[in-house]
């Protein structure tokens, strides 16, 4: 990522409205593990601070979209392979790649759904 990509994204995630998602957090005590957001049955967002990779819990609030708001669909960035991995591993297929991201820049996306 470039560093004015970079700078252009964080500009982006800092208009988001948090309103227009379902945002559940996975705490421990006062402090957030990671947090996961849906819309349309659609996952936009799922955030796991890096201290706590591997022990499972990007799996449980992938589970509770899943389980609990009828999660379907994903859009992943193709260069970040551990989450193309990850969302394979829990039965997400690729169903269409774009050579942009939503925004124009030429970071290809794959769109997964939950195989049936």
């Amino acid at each position: 990522m470039t560093p004015n990509d970079f700078k252009e994204i964080k500009e982006l995630v800092s208009t988001i409205n948090f309103n227009d998602f379902q945002v559940f957090c996975l705490v421990n005590g006062k402090v957030i593990l990671g947090f996961i957001g849906v819309a349309d049955m659609k996952i936009e967002m799922l955030f796991l601070d890096p201290k706590y990779f591997g022990q499972g819990l990007g799996q449980k609030l992938l589970n509770f979209a899943v389980k609990k708001l009828n999660a379907d669909k994903v859009d992943v960035n193709e260069q970040n392979s551990k989450a193309v991995k990850f969302y394979h591993r829990f039965g997400f297929e690729i169903f269409e790649r774009t050579d942009k991201d939503d925004q124009g820049r030429n970071y290809a996306l794959l769109r997964m759904k939950l195989a049936d």
